[in-house]
């Protein structure tokens, strides 16, 4: 089984690179199921209904979020009623959606998708995502030995726990959020494929995809600013990995960096 997953999704250049490059990566690599990080897809920050629509009809599967995922209010109830978006796990009881999806595929394939958010150094008190994912994995772990874990965090140590902690039960552990893709991509001895952060899908000649005078200029001055998505030199970044689908273990996994020829 051969799963493709993106970084986060920067604003309206990464939704064009996306739906020009994806179906033909797909094709090319046989890929079965395609899983990309939404959170920042509308304007660089949150998701809406037509930028959700437009990764759902570019070829990707699932979509991943974060903190960034309550940003726009019209994303609430759609929330409720498309299982291919989610929000982290690990928020408190009532909010929206879900946290995990139990997809299936062509060829009797099947995954277990997990989206969860991290504590340290993040804005949002939510609920401690180990615990979280053990709940979720003896409610939900019977679907499938696939196991895949978007951990949404800021802190590298807390991204790198979540691996080592479901080395052996997971067939992935991706970290999202930093959108600086790590070199640090491994099988754990469990067979537990592992990388820091997967990246971002947006501009790469950026400060992780917004302009970089606004970022540089709000640094130096420490006073509030607008930030905008930038243009131009759009990358496509993420991983692809191939598991065993019977034994659930990840036998091969390799970064993905793609150049989006124009983002007109």
């Amino acid at each position: 089984m051969r799963i493709l997953i993106l970084g986060d999704v920067v604003g309206r250049p990464a939704r064009r690179a996306v739906r020009d490059l994806v179906p033909a990566l797909v094709k090319q690599e046989g890929i079965d199921l395609v899983i990309a990080n939404a959170e920042n897809a509308a304007g660089g920050i949150g998701v809406d209904i037509k930028s959700a629509g437009e990764l759902l009809s570019s070829g990707v599967h699932v979509l991943t979020s974060g903190n960034h995922i309550w940003k726009k209010k019209e994303i609430f109830p759609y929330l409720n009623d498309h299982a291919a978006l989610l929000r982290p796990a690990n928020f408190p009881e009532g909010a929206p959606g879900r946290g995990w999806c139990e997809w299936q595929g062509a060829n009797g394939l099947k995954a277990l998708v997990v989206n969860l958010q991290g504590r340290v150094f993040m804005p949002n008190h939510v609920d401690d995502p180990f615990r979280c994912v053990d709940l979720l994995l003896r409610e939900h772990g019977q679907h499938s030995r696939v196991v895949i874990v978007d951990m949404h965090a800021e802190a590298t140590s807390e991204k790198n726990a979540m691996g080592w902690y479901l080395s052996g039960r997971a067939s992935i552990v991706y970290g999202t959020h930093t959108h600086i893709q790590t070199a640090d991509e491994r099988i754990l001895p469990n067979g537990t494929a592992y990388i820091t952060d997967v990246g971002m899908c947006g501009p790469f000649d950026s400060v992780i995809g917004m302009e970089r005078e606004t970022v540089i200029s709000g640094f130096i001055s420490q006073l509030p600013r607008k930030f905008e998505v930038a243009q131009g030199n759009v990358v496509l970044q993420g991983v692809i990995l191939d598991v065993d689908p019977v034994s659930g273990k990840a036998q091969d996994i390799r970064r993905l960096r793609l150049h989006h020829e124009s983002d007109c």
